[in-house]
């Protein structure tokens, strides 16, 4: 068992500890990640719930694709443009607070996150920075992901 940082997502902070490493025939460690959809959706929760702290570009382009949403389809639930949303994905611009709220608010919607999270409690983080913390994941139990403590 090891910890598996997974880039996969689009995100460099989601770590995996406890994950099962095999060897393949050249003798490589390689990693198999199960229940993906499990897994991106206690990303989101993560990404969407987290008190005092506003979210990424690459935090945003994790959730809009997770929504199966273009940028230009994101731009027009959001109002906002393409050239807008392309620029917070960079990390080139700040998110607008308001638009993020709404972005979490149509996440949480959309995959079915958590019915008790409130709009309150997702905007009550647009006053803090944007900063770039680990998601750790507990992996010893694919089908219930959980974080890990």
């Amino acid at each position: 068992m090891k910890t598996y940082q997974y880039t996969e997502c689009g995100l460099s902070n989601v770590f995996i500890h406890d994950v099962d490493v095999v060897q393949d025939d050249q003798g490589e460690e390689t990693y198999t990640i199960k229940n993906i959809l499990g897994l991106h959706k206690l990303i989101a929760h993560t990404i969407i719930s987290r008190p005092r702290q506003r979210m990424t570009g690459d935090e945003f382009r994790f959730l809009r694709s997770e929504m199966g949403l273009t940028q230009e389809e994101a731009g027009k639930r959001l109002g906002r443009d393409r050239v807008t949303i392309s620029r917070w994905e960079r990390g080139e611009t700040t998110i607008d607070p308001a638009v993020e709220t709404v972005m979490k608010a149509l996440t949480n919607e959309k995959l079915g996150i958590d019915p008790q999270l409130t709009i309150e409690e997702m905007a009550s983080q647009s006053d803090w920075a944007v900063e770039v913390t680990e998601i750790r994941i507990d992996g010893r139990n694919p089908s219930q992901y959980r974080l890990a403590a």
